[in-house]
C-alpha cells in the first residue's frame, strides 16, 4: 500500500501548484471567488491570516488588493517544505493553526485547511478565529465535507473522481492518493460549519467542496 500521504515532502512541495490543479479542476475558481469575497472585507491598513497557505495561492490572488490598500497578510503553514516554496506576499509563520497566537484580524481564510486538522481540534479552532474577527470582517473557509447520505453522497463522490480524470490525471494514480489520505484526510461534517456559527453563509459547492462566510458580529 502506498504510503501516508504528507506535505513534509520536497517533491509534493515543489510540484504542489500543478497537482492540486490537476486533482481540483475548480481550484482556479474557488481562488478567484475567495479573492473576490475578501476584497470586501479588507480594509485600508486591515490584517489578513491565510491559514493553511500551502505556497501561496491565496496570497498572491490577494497581492493586488494587500497593495492597494496597504494590507498587511500573515501566512501560517505547519509543513517546512510548503514554507520553503512559498511564493506569496507578507509573512510566512511555520507553525501549527491551533496553536498560533492570533490579533484581531479582519479577514481570515482556510481553504482546503480544516480537513487536514484534528477533528478534536476543529471547533477549537474556528472558535478562537471567530473570537479575533474585527466587525465588519470576515471568516472564509473552503473544504471538503461529508456526503449528504444516501446514494446521492456516491454520486458526489464519483463526481469528484470524474473531475480529476477529466483534467488528466492518472486513475491509478488517484486511486493511490485516495487510500494514502486514509486518517490523513477527514472531511468535515456537512452542518459542521453551521454548528460552530449558524450565521455561516454557503457560496460554494462543487460535489463534496463547500464554501461558507462568516462575518464578523
Amino acid at each position: 500500500m502506498k504510503a501516508d500521504w504528507t506535505f513534509e515532502s520536497a517533491d509534493i512541495a515543489r510540484d504542489f501548484d500543478n497537482h492540486v490543479r490537476e486533482q481540483l479542476p475548480w481550484y482556479d475558481l474557488a481562488t478567484g471567488a475567495i479573492a473576490h469575497v475578501a476584497r470586501h472585507y479588507i480594509p485600508q491598513n486591515g490584517l489578513v491570516y491565510d491559514i493553511g497557505a500551502s505556497t501561496g495561492n491565496v496570497g498572491r490572488a490577494l497581492e493586488k488588493t494587500l497593495k492597494s490598500r496597504d494590507a498587511e497578510l500573515i501566512a501560517i503553514e505547519p509543513s517546512a517544505e510548503m514554507v520553503k516554496a512559498y511564493a506569496g506576499p507578507g509573512d510566512i509563520v511555520q507553525g501549527c493553526a491551533e496553536d498560533f497566537d492570533y490579533e484581531e484580524f479582519d479577514v481570515a481564510i482556510c481553504f482546503l485547511t480544516l480537513m487536514f486538522v484534528p477533528v478534536a481540534r476543529r471547533r477549537y479552532l474556528l472558535t478562537r478565529l471567530l473570537a479575533h474577527v474585527r466587525p465588519g470582517g470576515a471568516l472564509i473557509i473552503f473544504d471538503k465535507v461529508d456526503g449528504p447520505g444516501g446514494y446521492l453522497s456516491t454520486v458526489m463522490h464519483r463526481l469528484t473522481i470524474a473531475g480529476k480524470v477529466a483534467q488528466g490525471a492518472d486513475a491509478k494514480a488517484v486511486i493511490e492518493k485516495e487510500l494514502s489520505l486514509m486518517g490523513i484526510q477527514r472531511p468535515l461534517p456537512d452542518e459542521f460549519i453551521k454548528s460552530v456559527r449558524s450565521s455561516a453563509v454557503e457560496i460554494f459547492r462543487f460535489g463534496e467542496f463547500v464554501g461558507w462566510v462568516i462575518e464578523g458580529e
